[in-house]
């Protein structure tokens, strides 16, 4: 009986050195916080690391998370103000800055942001219609974000952002925008297909301006060309002409004909004027009567 009442007694004080020390050697871990009462007061924050306190004098009230935390919220049906009610939910992301009025201020900070959300967030998309609640999110979180930080301030807490995940409209008006964006999607596509054939039929104008533009200029330089060849021609022609001549005068004049023999070629030369259907009359030149008096004189010896 002694040995079993020594074993008991030794348990029983191992047991009580072990409470002692979990009463007395408390660890927090980093970037977190721990509130120590001191018989039911208030009495230090702890920091990261290892503390001892005084055994069924100290006790932790409540370990704190400092980092930034993330709370989102169920969808809320909130009413605009042209009178339509649209489901929206949204996430806040806080952080603690003062665990004592964290815990001390407020029963549920977790909580209390929630409901603080909910109302702010009525009370903004309540000033708003569908259309500008749709088109504003950023504007509507800056609101949020501004109200939420100023009164969670005594909290402790700061509001670093507020986001709205989804902002969804009754189902008939989801149906009315939907058939709103397809008619708009549809006009577009309509100006379009009509600007283009507006520029197709700018650019074949244009097309066939030029077209005919160049055919001028080319019919105009072929033209110019065929004239010059023209002149050129006759420019040739008159100088073959002059040459002929020129040399039928040299020839003429190394012949030395007779004045008997021109008269004789300018009788032959006659019949050759007057042919042609277009000689209606004949005109005898003045000159004949002298071709004449030529020939005699070629024919009668003196």
């Amino acid at each position: 009986m002694d040995l079993a009442g020594l074993i008991l007694g030794s348990l029983a004080a191992l047991a009580v050195l072990l409470l002692m020390l979990t009463r007395t050697l408390v660890i927090v871990n980093q970037a977190s916080t721990a509130i120590v009462e001191r018989l039911g007061r208030f009495q230090r924050t702890l920091t990261p690391g290892l503390t001892i306190l005084i055994p069924f004098v100290d006790r932790i009230r409540e370990r704190v998370d400092m980092r930034e935390q993330v709370a989102s919220f169920p969808p809320q049906p909130v009413i605009t103000e042209d009178n339509l009610v649209v489901s929206i939910d949204s996430v806040v992301y806080f952080q603690v800055t003062d665990p004592k009025a964290a815990i001390y201020e407020i029963s549920s900070f977790l909580l209390g942001i929630e409901q603080l959300t909910v109302t702010t967030l009525r009370n903004v998309i309540g000033s708003m219609d569908l259309e500008k609640t749709l088109t504003s999110r950023d504007q509507i979180n800056g609101q949020l974000r501004g109200v939420l930080d100023e009164a969670t301030g005594k909290w402790g807490i700061r509001v670093n952002r507020v986001e709205l995940k989804a902002i969804d409209p009754p189902m008939s008006v989801q149906e009315s925008m939907e058939k709103q964006l397809k008619a708009e999607r549809e006009r577009r596509a309509a100006i379009l297909i009509a600007e283009g054939a507006k520029q197709s039929a700018i650019l074949t104008a244009e097309g066939e301006k030029q077209s005919a533009i160049l055919k001028a200029q080319g019919f105009a330089e072929s033209e110019v060309v065929r004239a010059k060849a023209e002149a050129q021609a006759q420019v040739v022609r008159a100088e073959g002409e002059a040459a002929a001549l020129e040399k039928v005068y040299g020839a003429i004049h190394e012949a030395n004909p007779s004045a008997a023999a021109l008269a004789h070629r300018y009788l032959e030369t006659l019949p050759e004027i007057a042919q042609g259907d277009a000689n209606k009359v004949w005109v005898i030149p003045s000159e004949l009567t002298g071709a004449m008096e030529v020939l005699k004189k070629g024919f009668v010896k003196e």
